[in-house]
C-alpha cells in the first residue's frame, strides 16, 4: 500500500513539474517570439513526449492526453475573456481530474488551469 501510495504522489508530482515546464515554455515563446511547439492544440502532450522517459507513470500520458482532448473539443477562439468560457474549461478540467481521482488536488487544478488559459 505504501508503494502504491508513493507511485501515485511521485506521479502527481511529475505532472506538477510537466505543467510548470509547459508553463515556462509558453513564456518563453512570448518572449521570444518563436514557436517551440507548433500545434498549441495538442500542445502539452507534446511536452510530454518530449520529457518522458522509461520510467514515466501511464497514468501521467493518459491525464495529459485527456487534458488536451477535452480543452479541443470545448475551447472557443476567445474563451478566456468570457466567464462561460472560463467556467466551461473549468468544469472539464475537474470532470478529467475527477475521473483520475485527483480532483482533490487543487494545486493540480490551478497548474492545469493556469497552462490551458496562456496557451490555448
Amino acid at each position: 500500500k505504501d508503494k502504491y501510495e508513493a507511485g501515485v504522489l511521485s506521479s502527481l508530482d511529475w505532472l506538477k513539474e510537466l505543467l510548470d515546464a509547459a508553463r515556462e515554455m509558453v513564456r518563453l515563446e512570448n518572449e521570444t517570439h518563436e514557436e517551440v511547439i507548433p500545434d498549441d492544440k495538442q500542445a502539452l502532450t507534446e511536452i510530454f513526449l518530449e520529457l518522458r522517459n522509461g520510467t514515466t507513470p501511464q497514468i501521467i500520458a493518459n491525464v495529459v492526453e485527456d487534458i488536451d482532448k477535452i480543452v479541443r473539443a470545448t475551447r472557443f477562439d476567445g474563451w478566456q475573456s468570457t466567464h462561460a468560457g472560463q467556467k466551461e474549461i473549468q468544469k472539464v478540467l475537474r470532470q478529467t481530474l475527477f475521473k483520475y481521482k485527483l480532483h482533490k488536488e487543487q494545486e493540480l487544478f490551478e497548474k492545469a488551469y493556469g497552462y490551458i488559459r496562456e496557451h490555448y
